[in-house]
């Protein structure tokens, strides 16, 4: 099988994911956060329904036998991103994305103590190598804003983005190990369209606490942080038909890429060299424990096949 397309789809939904980031960092906190994820769901589920539609019988695919399961995952995924957007308002957009890379690094110490997942020794070594890189972002960061609490002060606003993004981080990989169980038994279409459709409704009962009406410009970037987001889960799906997931798990550290690109041609801003080191750590640590899986992988099929 051709693999090429799958890279490409990747690296797409990649890009699609950082600008729907970097619509909600254009908004720079002027629209309450549960207002722009209701708009980030909502308007996602239009381009979903329409792929549904497409790929055959909308109803059959979003049929589900567990809606206890997807309410899990609608919780921890809102949160996810109700933290990543209150993140974005103090901290740049590379600085986010290089901290929600300890996602990944949660998810395996939670598939470990929840799933109960046999975690060999080269995946804790990647996420120790992970852990050094988060905490040398961490370091230049709080040393620049402030630590958390010096001095008995409330922490500064970049620090409190730090904080933002971790927890985004860690509500994430909550939802990712929700995921690994509900792909076991619900369809792909299934998962996503009662992710939107709840964290559409969590958004829009944040109403009761106050709304902003947008400007033209405001709701433009609404508009685009839903499309590109809903764009970005149908990419990445479309992208595991031409290629294995571990194949295609690297390039999600183009993200960083695609945030500096377009942090320094709309938002004016670039990440410190800290974050470029850090994220690189954690991303090598990434890249060696998926070599070291598939290298796993093929003794393993070697020795069954002899």
């Amino acid at each position: 099988m051709n693999a090429r397309p799958g890279i490409y789809l990747k690296i797409l939904s990649t890009l699609c994911a950082t600008l729907m980031l970097a619509c909600v960092k254009g908004l720079q906190g002027a629209i309450p956060t549960g207002e722009v994820i209701f708009f980030r769901s909502f308007i996602a589920m239009f381009p979903l329904l329409i792929w549904l539609k497409i790929q055959g019988n909308v109803l059959a695919s979003i049929k589900t036998k567990n809606i206890f399961g997807h309410l899990i995952r609608g919780f921890s995924g809102t949160g996810g991103m109700y933290f990543n957007y209150l993140a974005l308002v103090s901290i740049s957009l590379a600085d986010a994305t290089a901290l929600s890379y300890a996602a990944p690094l949660f998810t395996v110490i939670m598939a470990a103590l929840l799933l109960k997942e046999r975690v060999h020794f080269s995946r804790w070594l990647g996420v120790l190598v992970g852990f050094s890189g988060i905490l040398f972002m961490l370091s230049a960061s709080l040393t620049a804003s402030g630590s958390l609490f010096a001095g008995g002060q409330p922490p500064s606003g970049m620090a409190l983005g730090v904080v933002f993004a971790l927890l985004a981080a860690l509500c994430t990989a909550t939802s990712n190990i929700q995921i690994r169980f509900l792909n076991g038994i619900e369809k792909p279409g299934a998962i996503v369209f009662y992710f939107s459709l709840m964290t559409s409704l969590i958004g829009l009962a944040t109403s009761l606490f106050g709304w902003a009406r947008p400007t033209p410009g405001q709701l433009l970037l609404l508009v685009g942080c839903g499309f590109f987001g809903g764009m970005a889960q149908i990419l990445v799906t479309l992208s595991l038909r031409f290629a294995d997931a571990s194949l295609l798990a690297p390039f999600d550290y183009t993200t960083l890429v695609w945030s500096m690109a377009i942090g320094y041609l709309f938002l004016n801003s670039l990440p410190g060299s800290s974050t470029l080191i850090g994220a690189g750590m954690v991303a090598l640590a990434g890249i060696f424990t998926l070599w070291c899986d598939q290298r796993r992988r093929r003794a393993h099929i070697a020795r069954a096949s002899s």
